[in-house]
């Protein structure tokens, strides 16, 4: 039995993961941290401030973490420290904060899976962009992004992997965000922010030259896409040697 505590508990996904995790047949679900005390599918939720003790009462195997940056960038160096494995979800993460993050992990010497996007699709989607990059390095490029209107980072921490692979791939180009006034087209990246409404997550990246065009993306209708995907690197990750992996790692995509 995998017994797991979710960090951002009363968040969108912590409350679908949580759903999920109460419904495993090899998962517990023993615990929450948020923002506020409570209770959700029956378990307890402290506040972060109470985490390393909450931690050493309910014993969790693995850590997942949903949050904000600052929040997560506190707990999960806590939950290290504690010898459990961890799921982070997070984005919006500076390279401080990351560059914390993973020196906790490494001192306390526990697996870890970390991902700005944990969709099956989304994963697989990232090695096709890294195909595509290397036999369409000479065409213009340009990525857009969509997401509901109370998410925080921008660009989200998706649209990033994927400038990041881009960047490795066809690079270094400059990232022009938006455009206005007269603009000239040189060798460079567009990058297109879309905020509003419920959209739960569309990206796309399009390659442009005279005559065509090739177009990859990504929509996410339910948030549980993202959740299942998480449920799944927590069961992978469950007993592994301690390190830094990916969800390439847990889909067997490396």
């Amino acid at each position: 039995m995998i017994k797991v505590v979710i960090c951002g508990a009363f968040g969108r996904m912590g409350t679908i993961i949580g759903e999920i995790i109460s419904k495993e047949q090899d998962m517990q679900l023993v615990g929450g941290v948020d923002i506020k005390e409570g209770t959700f599918f029956g378990v307890p939720v402290v506040t972060s401030d109470k985490l390393a003790d909450f931690l050493s009462s309910v014993q969790p195997d693995v850590v997942i973490d949903f949050t904000v940056a600052p929040a997560a960038a506190q707990n999960v160096p806590v939950a290290a420290r504690a010898g459990c494995a961890i799921i982070l979800g997070t984005t919006g993460l500076t390279q401080e904060q990351r560059k914390g993050i993973d020196a906790a992990i490494r001192e306390g010497k526990v697996p870890a899976v970390i991902s700005t996007n944990y969709s099956i699709g989304m994963n697989i989607l990232w090695t096709l962009i890294r195909d595509a990059a290397r036999k369409l390095s000479d065409y213009d490029v340009e990525v857009t992004e969509a997401h509901h209107r109370y998410k925080k980072d921008a660009p989200s921490g998706t649209a990033r992997t994927i400038l990041q692979i881009l960047q490795e791939e066809i690079g270094p180009r400059e990232e022009i965000y938006g455009r206005e006034g007269m603009t000239e087209r040189s060798s460079e990246i567009g990058v297109h922010v879309i905020r509003g409404g419920d959209i739960v997550g569309d990206h796309a990246v399009m390659f442009a030259s005279n005559f065509e065009t090739v177009t990859l993306s990504h929509r996410a209708y339910d948030r549980s896409v993202f959740a299942e995907g998480a449920v799944r690197a927590t069961r992978w990750v469950f007993g592994k040697e301690p390190g830094i992996y990916g969800m390439k790692d847990v889909l067997n995509l490396s």
